[in-house]
Order: C-alpha cells, then sequence, then structure tokens
C-alpha cells in the first residue's frame, strides 16, 4: 500500500521515514520528493508498504506524529486520476485573457463604442 506523508520537515530524511514506517512492518519504498530545480525537500513523501494492514496500522498511529518539530499528516496515498484535475486556463488571478497591467477600453475614449451619433459626430 502507498502512503502519502506531508508536512515533512527539511532536516527529514528517507532512511529516518523508512526507520519509522519500519516500526509497523516491511516497508518497500520510500521517496523524498524534491523540487526538480534546486533539489530542495518539497515538504512530502510516499511510503510503500508491503502488507496494506501494516500500512493502516502506521497511518493510525503516524498520523500527528511529531518528526524533526513538525506535525506529520499521514494518509492513504491516492492514484493521480482519482484527485481533483487543476484546469490550466482557470489559474487564480487571471485577467480575462488581457495581459497584466492592460486596461479594458471604455467606450468614452476616443476611438471607442459606436459610431451611430453622439458627441462627436
Amino acid at each position: 500500500m502507498n502512503i502519502y506523508v506531508g508536512n515533512i520537515g527539511r532536516d527529514v530524511t528517507e532512511e529516518m521515514l523508512k526507520n519509522l514506517f519500519g516500526q509497523f512492518g516491511e516497508v518497500t519504498s520510500v521517496k523524498l520528493i524534491k523540487d526538480k530545480f534546486t533539489g530542495a525537500a518539497r515538504g512530502f513523501a510516499f511510503v510503500e508498504m508491503a502488507s496494506a494492514t501494516e500500512a493502516q496500522q502506521a497511518i493510525e498511529q503516524l498520523n500527528g506524529h511529531n518528526l524533526g518539530g513538525q506535525s506529520l499528516r499521514v494518509n492513504e496515498a491516492r492514484p493521480m486520476e482519482q484527485r481533483p484535475r487543476r484546469d490550466s486556463r482557470m489559474g487564480g488571478g487571471s485577467s480575462g485573457g488581457r495581459p497584466f497591467g492592460s486596461r479594458p477600453r471604455s467606450s468614452y475614449s476616443n476611438g471607442g463604442g459606436s459610431n451611430r451619433g453622439g458627441w462627436n459626430s
């Protein structure tokens, strides 16, 4: 069973996680996720355990456990397809397709609006 471990301190290593989860059964792999550009730990990891029963026990016992001064968040990892997808076109801070800093044209400015008569016709 694959386990998500979040809120990991910067000083925590894969070996520390393997030892911690190893108290509950056989750990088949530990993957501490790092930034691909800086190599710095991103604060979460995945731990794979051979037995689902042992993994469930580890989740129950270690969720909230203090490691390296941080309270761990531990739960069953969900496969990628089960997580809500983020639509990159719907990102926060969108300016509705306009470049940042640009303003919509006002119908009161020169050249804007209709030419059906009015002040400048």
